[in-house]
């Protein structure tokens, strides 16, 4: 059976926390794809947002995490993509919530609001949990469809 791979990414605020949260995927057995940044050079969010959300969005990849100074600019692009349901996180209990209710499939962390054992504790939880389904699929369903006009 082969092992899951996630696409990582992260711009110049993200990039410490990215490296943390890519050992942690390995050491949990996931193949992780990393898509950038490599340095704390400035860049734009939106360099690493798209190639991540496009490999959830052609099913090349089941999830994908992206990671920023608040979050926002990487959920903004990443929410751009047809069937990416990228959820800003910053606590266990917002991933859980993210994940039984929204079926999220891409986890943004915001860097400079969440620690590095708070980012690998809101990762876990992200990956542990399963979408409930229910009376929530139809919401996600309504997501996904634009309204008529």
């Amino acid at each position: 059976m082969s092992r899951e791979r996630i696409p990582i990414g992260a711009d110049h605020a993200g990039f410490e926390l990215k490296a943390r949260l890519t050992a942690e995927l390995e050491r949990l057995g996931y193949e992780v794809e990393d898509v950038g940044t490599h340095s704390a050079t400035s860049t734009d969010y939106a360099d690493y947002a798209h190639p991540v959300a496009r490999e959830v969005e052609t099913g090349e990849a089941r999830r994908g995490v992206l990671i920023c100074g608040t979050g926002l600019g990487m959920s903004y692009a990443a929410n751009r993509h047809p069937g990416v349901r990228a959820a800003v996180v910053w606590s266990q209990e917002i991933a859980a919530l993210a994940r039984l209710h929204n079926d999220a499939n891409v986890l943004v962390l915001p860097a400079r609001f969440v620690s590095a054992e708070q980012g690998v504790d809101i990762l876990k939880t992200w990956l542990d949990t399963p979408f409930e389904g229910g009376r929530h699929e139809r919401r996600i369903e309504k997501i996904e469809r634009k309204e008529e006009e």
